[in-house]
């Protein structure tokens, strides 16, 4: 079904062209996410779509009966409205039906006896009935708490910016709409809840329009792809992954193309200096032929984000976590943590929003103290701090004032001295945005140049606080890169599973009630490991909580018919396995003497913690196969007695 059209529309802002000429139609079953590096428009192109925002030429066309929902940066809230208020805020029957409802029941409660109060009561309950609404206010609650608002009747007003968002996105997701617009919906939602928002996206009904950089997220619900560059749109019938495929043939084929091009217009050109004679209508057709190609508007590479940035040398001592504990009133964040980083670390740093991530980064900044256990840095550690929050950057500044506050110039990785207005050109700042205030750049603009500020600070140890907000791929695509070859540690929270499984080798996962678990490897491992030991701590929960059988005469019949065997392997398992359990519990010991002695050596004292982590993962699995082994053993010779 045909939903809308968007018509050959265009949008400036002063002299800069965001988009031009863009055609394209919206079907139901539609998922479409735009792509663009920050500053492009995107926002600004889902805001005309949507009617906020006036093209300046061209228009959008919807069809009759279809209803838009757009989920902007900044959504709108009515004063003193509470959180589920706002989710059954639409204009839809099942929602007014819902509210005059909740409204009776008020009434009621403050006049139990008034007869008018009872007979609306009774017309909302019918009316209820009649729409099949009773498990609106049930599911508003439901996606409020999926999203980590707890309580669904606090007032927006209290609220900080992230949860008023994702109030709105759950307002967004519940209300009907056959054309939902969702600018970021990933932000500032921990990794379970974009789970669930995939799960929603990918059942729901309608047309789907979003900005993302959320790869992951991308690939798994988007079927089609808009890339904004430099003013031009492109389509592709593809998600992301399949777009990154064609949007090289297409780069490919323009290079071609515009080598092509060049090449014949050095070639005419040195005809035309050769002395052509134009009075020959041959020879002016083919001078024609030269202007035209000159006119030709040649097709410029987009630019590429430069970062080239040498970091502070970093000692042996780097960062020693010795039991640490931090609690918010009567809720503990942390309990007893112990962490020694170690050169070139990457950590990962998981968990549900509001369960201590931001809180840990800032105990490693030395921006809080932990109620107990000590946070030790080494003297040679320059942190740099990329937080999640615009706060920190005064408005009022200029871009390139803000970025000399930091240094006025900076070394290269290849030891090449760069002014602050070099790299802010390496960073996509044109000389005309150097002297732009702060506050007239997009969302993303700001962490484009936050980012930029911390990097010229020269850090060892990046603390980089969901550094996916507001970036765009092209620029997420460099940092990661930039982050391969970084001798320092890097410290990331974020909810990005595509940027923690490209950047990341260990996790720290809070797991609830301040526990505080160290993981292996990078997110998809994470995942893997926690979904493991899930699955083993139900297995074995189920098992203890299982009545046993009472034994009877056709059970003990069952048995005699089928007498119980080891196989070959278990024979063999069963005659080794005490040898393997002993030997393991010697390299354990050894490990720990190791350990003893490697005190000051974090480095060595790094690796023996992996070591011993391994070992005791393997002792774990002997003892269990031990247990299995033997209780077929003692059945076996039980059912030989029989």
């Amino acid at each position: 079904m045909h939903l809308m059209s968007i018509e050959h529309i265009s949008k400036t802002h002063g002299e800069k062209t965001l988009f031009e000429d863009v055609t394209f139609g919206v079907e139901e079953g539609d998922r479409i996410g735009i792509i663009g590096v920050n500053g492009t428009g995107k926002s600004t192109f889902l805001k005309v779509i949507a009617g906020l925002e006036p093209a300046d030429s061209g228009n959008v066309s919807i069809a009759g009966g279809v209803r838009i929902r757009m989920l902007a940066q900044d959504p709108a809230f009515t004063p003193g409205e509470t959180a589920l208020e706002h989710v059954l805020g639409g204009n839809s029957p099942q929602l007014a039906a819902v509210r005059a409802y909740t409204a009776a029941m008020a009434e009621l409660e403050l006049r139990p006896d008034d007869a008018a109060a009872q007979g609306r009561l009774i017309a909302a309950n019918a009316r209820m009935d009649e729409l099949e609404a009773w498990q609106m206010e049930s599911e508003a609650k439901a996606a409020l708490s999926r999203l980590g608002i707890a309580d669904a009747y606090a007032p927006v007003d209290t609220l900080s910016g992230g949860q008023r968002k994702r109030v709105a996105m759950a307002a967004a997701l519940l209300q009907p709409s056959d054309v939902l617009i969702l600018d970021e919906p990933t932000n500032h939602i921990d990794n379970d809840s974009v789970a669930w928002l995939e799960g929603m996206l990918q059942k729901r009904r309608g047309a789907l329009l979003m900005i993302t950089h959320d790869r992951y997220f991308l690939d798994r619900v988007s079927n089609r792809v808009i890339e904004l560059d430099r003013g031009r749109a492109y389509f592709y019938e593809a998600n992301y992954s399949r777009f990154l495929e064609l949007k090289l043939e297409r780069e490919e084929r323009e290079a071609a193309s515009e080598q092509k091009r060049q090449n014949l217009l050095r070639g005419e050109l040195a005809w035309i200096r050769r002395g052509a004679q134009a009075r020959s209508t041959k020879q002016k057709a083919r001078i024609d032929r030269y202007e035209a190609l000159k006119a030709q508007p040649k097709k410029e590479a987009a630019a590429k984000l430069d970062i080239s940035v040498a970091s502070a040398r970093l000692g042996k001592k780097i960062l020693e976590l010795d039991h640490v504990s931090m609690s918010y009133g009567s809720r503990s964040l942390i309990r007893g943590f112990s962490y020694i980083a170690v050169p070139e670390d990457r950590v990962g740093i998981v968990g549900r929003n509001g369960s201590g991530k931001s809180t840990l980064m800032k105990l490693i900044a030395g921006k809080l103290q932990p109620d107990a256990g000590s946070v030790t840095l080494g003297p040679t550690v320059q942190i740099g701090w990329f937080s999640q929050e615009h706060e920190e950057m005064d408005g009022s500044k200029r871009v390139l004032e803000y970025i000399r506050e930091a240094a006025e110039q900076v070394r290269t990785a290849e030891g090449e001295s760069v002014s602050a207005t070099q790299m802010l050109e390496r960073f996509l700042f044109p000389p005309a945005m150097h002297w732009s205030l702060i506050s007239k750049l997009s969302g993303g603009e700001k962490r484009r140049l936050q980012l930029l500020r911390v990097l010229m600070e020269a850090p060892n140890v990046l603390l980089l606080d969901e550094p996916t907000n507001d970036l765009d791929i092209a620029t997420l695509t460099v940092l990661e890169d930039y982050l391969d070859d970084f001798p320092g540690v890097v410290f990331t929270v974020s909810h990005d599973r595509y940027f923690l499984d490209r950047t990341v080798d260990r996790i720290f996962a809070f797991e609830g009630d301040g526990k505080v678990e160290l993981y292996v490897g990078n997110y998809s491992d994470y995942e893997e490991q926690a979904q493991r030991r899930g699955s083993r701590d139900q297995a074995e929960s189920s098992a203890s909580a299982k009545p046993k059988a009472a034994a009877g005469p056709a059970a003990a019949s069952t048995e005699r018919e089928r007498p119980l065997k080891m196989s070959y392997k278990d024979q063999k398992d069963y005659e080794s396995i005490e040898g393997w359990i002993s030997d393991t519990e010697e390299s354990l010991a050894k490990v720990a003497s190791q350990m003893e002695a490697s005190g000051s050596d974090s480095f060595r004292l790094q690796e023996l913690m992996a070591e011993q982590a391994k070992l005791e993962e393997k002792l774990n699995g002997l003892l269990e196969r031990w247990t299995e082994l033997s209780e077929l053993a003692e059945k076996i010779e039980a059912q030989k007695k029989q």
